[in-house]
């Protein structure tokens, strides 16, 4: 998980790779985990904590976007499939089921 979750933040602006369902899924499952945890410390213990919350969130928009469009790269799908997030409901099932697509070997 610290290894997926370190490629999330080094390849923060690489949008042409790849990331398999492993290196996904537990980078998000970290992302998650840290958000939550500066959430729950601003909430109990300060305010201080609350605004390293928000910075923390806003610093990780583009790295989680460019991980997921490097999933969607490795799933076969050219990465404008993100915008189908943009369908409600419907549209955020089927980009979890494009997240959850076996990789395809490259070319």
């Amino acid at each position: 998980m610290i290894d997926a979750y370190k490629k999330l933040w080094t390849k923060a602006f690489d949008f042409r790779g790849r990331s398999n369902r492993h290196d996904y899924w537990w980078a998000a499952l970290a992302n998650l985990l840290v958000s939550y945890v500066l959430l729950a410390l601003g909430n109990f213990v300060s305010e201080a904590f609350s605004g390293i919350y928000y910075l923390y969130i806003f610093a990780a928009l583009i790295p989680g976007l460019s991980l997921c469009i490097r999933r969607v790269n490795d799933s076969g799908k050219r990465w404008t499939w993100i915008f189908i997030n943009l369908i409600p409901l419907v549209g955020a099932i089927w980009f979890l089921f494009i997240l959850c697509q076996p990789s395809i070997p490259a070319a």
